[in-house]
Order: structure tokens, then C-alpha cells, then sequence
């Protein structure tokens, strides 16, 4: 079904679980799903807002009703591209709160996703480093560093309840996109693995779709996915087919055309990643295996 015909809450502070309130944005689309998700976490007294969103007026004033006479300690971002950052600004002149999180990245992105650029006014207050925290009120959230869709992403641990806040690193409807020059799909893998060993992490609060109620399950399933795609990738090579362009419609039948240049992204951040490892060897724009394969 298409996200955009999905009848979803906007604007309405839903609890979600404990310590967890979510806030949709209305920005569904093929790259969103049913749009960006917020997170306000902490009960009456300190909160802490995830992921603030697109910087449209309608969402900032759902998040300061749902805020209410809470004091927001900190607003955290997981990257900055701009269906997840550019509300950070607003939000903190309203509530005089800090901005916490990753690190300001801006450089151009070349890859397909109109909603993935990156947001070039992110200020952040403080840096939260891997393995920092920020506490509240019966609270503490805790940086993970999770480079691969961004250089920049972390998740945020929620200690009290075993909840992850996975950004667009981890989504229970799709697998992210590794756009290169900025994703990174060795650093991807690398912070799949890790998250696979946190046990204990027992629920995903993803920004874009449904919560993860088996989290190692799928994060094991998206490595397999993720090595199935390199396989056929090196297929796709051995046949003969040598660029992206002819590589992607072979590798992504049936899925939505209007996703194939993101898809053909992930497939150069592959390439790249089998470059890095001696497996393959660009020529402009055809590669082929290297020659000891």
C-alpha cells in the first residue's frame, strides 16, 4: 500500500510505551514511509525530544502541546538530513532548550532523495560522542554510534526500558539507503554488527515506521540481505552486466521504479565497499571483478 494512502494520527502525541510518547509528521512519501516519527521521552517533570523532525509549523506545534509544561532538557538528533533536524532550531527558541546529538555534517549530496539532503543550518549546542549520556527525570538516554547511512548517526539508547531509538540506521518497513560519498557501507555493516550484539536492546523505535519488537531477528536478517545484495551484485558482474544503470531493474524487479535511483545508490556504496576489500575494480562508470577473482 502506498504510505501516502495510510491513515496515521498526525499531529497527536500517541504513548507508545513507557517513558515513550511519538509525534508523526505529516511527510509521508516513498522515502519516509507514513513520515518522520518524534520521540518525546520522560514523563511529567524533564523530557528529552528525538528526532524533532521536518521544520513544518503544524508538527512544531503538536510537539509543544505534547511537550505541554514539561522542561525539554535536550533535543537530540540522530543525523541531519532534513526530514529529521531543520525543527531542531524552532523547537529550541520555543522551549530554551539545548540541541544534543550528532555532529553538523554539510556537504552536497548527489544521490536521488529529495528529502535526504542535508540540513546545512544544524547547529548543535553539544556533541554527544559514542557512549555519552544525557538524564533526565527517571531517565537516561545513551549515544550510540552507528555510522553508515550518515557519517554522522548515532541511535539513542533508552537504559531505564531496553528501548533503541535506531534513527534511519535500523526501520522495521524498509532497509536505509547508503548513499555514497557521505554513506558508507563497510561503516554500515560494521554498526549492523554491533547493534546484533547489544542483547539488551528489546524494542526499536525506528524514525520512519512500525516499533521492532524482535530486534536481533531482523538486524540479523538485514546483514543477510545485505550480503544477498553483494552476491548478486557480483552475479550481476559475471554476466556481464557492469553498470549501476543495468544492474539495478535485473536486481529490483518489482519494486517501486521511483525507489530504483536510491536502490542504485546502495548498489555503488557496495561496490565501493568490495572496491575497499580487492573484490572489484572500477573503470568510470563499469566495474568488474578483480583480477584474482
Amino acid at each position: 500500500m502506498d504510505a501516502t494512502q495510510i491513515d496515521r494520527p498526525y499531529t497527536v502525541a500517541e504513548r507508545i510505551g513507557p517513558l515513550v510518547r511519538r509525534v508523526l509528521a505529516r511527510n509521508p512519501s516513498p522515502f519516509t514511509y507514513t513520515g518522520t516519527q518524534t520521540y518525546i521521552v520522560g514523563e511529567a517533570g524533564e523530557v528529552a525530544v528525538i528526532d524533532p523532525g521536518p521544520d513544518e509549523p503544524e508538527h512544531i506545534a503538536a510537539l509543544v502541546e505534547a511537550i505541554g509544561n514539561d522542561r525539554v532538557v535536550a533535543i537530540c538528533c540522530t543525523h541531519t538530513h532534513r526530514d529529521h533536524s531543520p525543527a531542531a532550531a524552532p523547537l529550541s527558541a520555543i522551549t530554551g532548550a539545548p540541541i544534543v546529538g550528532c555532529a553538523p555534517l554539510v556537504l552536497d549530496d548527489d544521490g536521488p532523495r529529495a528529502d535526504a539532503s542535508f540540513d546545512a543550518g544544524y547547529a548543535p549546542d553539544r556533541v554527544l560522542h559514542d557512549n555519552e549520556t544525557l538524564r533526565g527525570d527517571g531517565w537516561t538516554l545513551r549515544a550510540i554510534a552507528t555510522p553508515g547511512h550518515t557519517s554522522n548517526h548515532l541511535c539513542f539508547a533508552l537504559e531505564e526500558t531496553g528501548a533503541l531509538f535506531t534513527g534511519d540506521h535500523v526501520m522495521g518497513w524498509s532497509t536505509s539507503v547508503v548513499s555514497p560519498p557521505d554513506g558508507d557501507m563497510s561503516d554500515y555493516m560494521a554498526s549492523l554488527a554491533r547493534l546484533y550484539e547489544r542483547e539488551q536492546d528489546v524494542v526499536y523505535y525506528p524514525a520512519h515506521g512500525a516499533e521492532v519488537t524482535k530486534p536481533r531477528q531482523l538486524v540479523r536478517g538485514m546483514i543477510g540481505h545485505r550480503r544477498q545484495r553483494e552476491r548478486q551484485i557480483l552475479r550481476q558482474i559475471e554476466s556481464g552486466h557492469t553498470r549501476i544503470a543495468d544492474m539495478v531493474p535485473l536486481m529490483y524487479k518489482g519494486v517501486d521504479e521511483r525507489l530504483w535511483p536510491a536502490a542504485g545508490r546502495s548498489v555503488l556504496a557496495h561496490l565501493i565497499d568490495l572496491e575497499k576489500r580487492g573484490i572489484t575494480v572500477r573503470h568510470d562508470d563499469n566495474w568488474s571483478l578483480a583480477a584474482a577473482n
